[in-house]
Formats: structure tokens, sequence, C-alpha cells
């Protein structure tokens, strides 16, 4: 069977498919990840093939306020619909769509009749158990949490409504608003897998059927990977350091945000390793090294403590590890995942980037670190999430609904 997965915005939001992507091509299946270019290097090393899909992931990454976002948002997913049809091809006999890509593949799904999956990493269904994951707010009550639920998607339709109406034009298809093809796909139950540990969000009882959360996809790399030596000697030099990581975020704020790094770490007497990310992170000395991208899964368990910023993988990637977290969320659905690790007791309070301080950040280290109840919160998860094999439950299903 020849599929094409389908995702784009940030890492995050892209690299858990390669892993997706690995165990269905094992499964012997032919695998193509369709996402903006910068990705390409990713399939390629996870054996895929790849598909570049026009957008400007910075634009969004740098839009601030509510109204920017939006803005940013619509321009994103307009530009992406102009050329998703050009991703895929007559072959083609499976679409897996990732939440941002779904409201577009649909039309194409349509229009082509090649079926499709959802294939999400947050989600994104209304219930009663947690409000809208991109709203960062605290519990409103069952029926609030719902009725937010709904109006989050209706506010996501209004932000696919261009791109929409210009995919089905070039598609020939007759007019048909995002939530009306919404409310079509959810009357047919339609299926999506949710790429999320169930040590995290178990399945909420109030979804429709159809809906499922198989654990999570863990981002492909290389098994005779190894850290480069500087990363080792330094891990060996010392106590357990902490990890100070905020992805894509903060692009352009690397500075303050490395003093306050620094300044937290000193403070708190721990050692730390500054990944670059976005945001430029960067300092020098003997108790602190600064790294680009290294694989989560073989740093991450020799850490005392990740400070990070609440995104979906990076969270899930500390749990693995069995690690404390302290939550620095910035946006979008980062607030969510920020408050489900602290309800489990695997991270401190959430510390929202704009409320961040040197005093903040180094008594937060301090409760990581040193009190046993997020230790032992953060390797319960991890004893957990062994038990889950995201990538095979989600060839199986999808096996299963395509007689595949």
């Amino acid at each position: 069977m020849r599929i094409l997965i389908a995702a784009a915005g940030s890492r995050g939001d892209v690299a858990p498919y390669t892993g997706l992507g690995a165990e269905l091509r094992r499964a012997g299946h032919e695998v193509t990840l369709a996402a903006t270019g910068t990705f390409a290097p990713l399939a390629h090393e996870a054996g895929l093939e790849f598909r570049s899909l026009p957008a400007d992931t910075q634009t969004r990454d740098d839009a601030t306020g509510r109204r920017g976002l939006l803005r940013a948002a619509s321009a994103f997913v307009t530009e992406l619909g102009q050329g998703f049809v050009d991703a895929v091809d007559e072959g083609t006999d499976l679409l897996l769509l990732s939440t941002t890509t779904a409201p577009l593949g649909w039309h194409l799904a349509e229009a082509t009749g090649v079926p499709s999956l959802g294939v999400y990493l947050q989600p994104t269904a209304p219930t009663g158990d947690f409000p809208p994951v991109v709203t960062g707010s605290r519990s409103l009550g069952r029926p609030a949490n719902r009725a937010a639920g709904r109006f989050a998607l209706r506010r996501a339709d209004r932000v696919y409504a261009r791109a929409v109406a210009q995919l089905r034009r070039r598609l020939a298809l007759p007019p048909a608003s995002p939530s009306e093809v919404r409310q079509r796909q959810e009357e047919a139950n339609w299926p999506v897998l949710h790429g999320f540990s169930t040590a995290l969000v178990p399945r909420p009882s109030d979804w429709r059927p159809g809906l499922d959360v198989v654990g999570n996809w863990w981002p492909h790399h290389d098994p005779a990977e190894r850290l480069p030596s500087e990363l080792e000697d330094f891990l060996s030099a010392g106590p357990r350091p902490v990890l100070v990581d905020f992805g894509s975020m903060a692009s352009g704020d690397g500075e303050r945000l490395s003093a306050i790094a620094v300044r937290a770490l000193r403070r708190a007497g721990m050692r730390g390793i500054l990944q670059a990310g976005s945001a430029g992170l960067a300092a020098d000395g003997d108790d602190v090294l600064t790294v680009g991208d290294v694989p989560h899964a073989l740093l991450f368990p020799r850490l005392a403590a990740v400070v990070h910023h609440g995104g979906a993988g990076t969270s899930a990637a500390a749990l693995r590890a069995g690690v404390p977290a302290v939550p620095v969320p910035v946006t979008a659905d980062q607030p969510f995942w920020a408050r489900r690790l602290a309800a489990l007791g695997a991270a401190t309070d959430p510390v929202p980037l704009r409320h961040l301080t040197a005093e903040r950040l180094a008594d937060s280290l301090d409760r990581a670190v040193n009190q046993e109840s997020h230790r032992r919160a953060a390797a319960r998860a991890a004893q957990h999430m062994a038990t889950e094999n995201g990538a095979r439950r989600a060839l199986r299903t999808i096996q299963r609904v395509t007689g595949g």
C-alpha cells in the first residue's frame, strides 16, 4: 500500500511522523512524508520518500498576540492549501492527515476517493474532561468544557475558510464550508488515531466512536547514533545536568533567556545544558554547555530535569525518560501539556515564559530535582509509557480499517 503522511508546522509537529512512517515501512508499505521543505532530511533519515508542501512556519512562530497568531495561522494554511493537491499522486492508496492538514486533506480525499485517517498529536474533539487544548485555560466544568471545545473548532474552521474555498474550486468540488465538511466527517465517525500517551491524556469516555489514543509516535533516529563527544564529556564530568530547551519558541529572545537560565542554574547549584533552538540559547563555562539538536531518547535519561516549553513531543520525551520537568509554556497547546505534566506530579507548576525570572526558575529547579515526589511520578509515567507502542498500534488499526 502506498501511504502519504501529510503534516505541517514546526519540528515538533512533524518529527513524530518519521517514527510512525518507519514502522509502516517496516511492515512493507511505501511511505511518503509530505511536509515543508526543511524536514526533507528527517524523512530521508527514516527511509521515507518526501514531498514538499509550501508554507513558511517561521511566520507562525514569530507571531505574537492572539490576533497575530490567528492571522499568521490563516496565512499559513492558505499557502499550504495552494500546494496541497500537488503532494498527492494518482498512486496514493491512503492519506494520513495531521491536525493541521486534515481540514485540507478531507477535500482532497473527497475529490479523489482516496481513503483517509487522522493521525493527531493533540486531542481536538470536544470533551467534558478538559477544555480545548489551544485555550490554555483551566477546567471550566464538564458542560462548559464541551461548549468551549465546540467553539474552538468553529474558530479553527474560520482559519481554514479561505484555503478551503480555494482548494474546493481547484478540485471542482461544490462549495462547502469547513464546518459543513467537519460535521460530515464527525457523523461518519471518521477514524482518528491520537499519538500521545494515556499516561498524560486517557481517552475521554464521551468521545464519539472512531477516536482512539494509541500512544506516542517517537521521532526516528538511527540506532547507531551517539551523542557528540563534547556532550558525552560534559555528562561524565559531574552530577547529572539540567537541560534548558525552548524548541521552536522564543525566537530572537536568546540572549535574555540564556542569561536567566545560567543565573537560575548557578543559584540552584546545578550544571546545565542549553539547547540552542530557535531562541538561539548560548552560554559558556565549566558548568554549562551549549548544544544543537540531539536525540531526546539518548540525552534525556541522563538528565536531572528538563526545562522546556511544554510542546507535546518534549513533554512526552521527558516522561518517557522518567525525568521531572519545569514547564515554561509560551502559546498554543503548550499550557495544556504543561498542566497535564504538573497534574501528574511529574513537573512543577508551569511558569509562563512572559513571567520567567532567574529566581522563579531556580526555585522550580530546586523543587523538580530535590523533591522525591516529582521523580517518583515521572518514573511511574515512564513505566506506563513503556507498555505502549503507539506506532505498532497505529499500524494494526490502519491494517484493520483499510484491509491492507
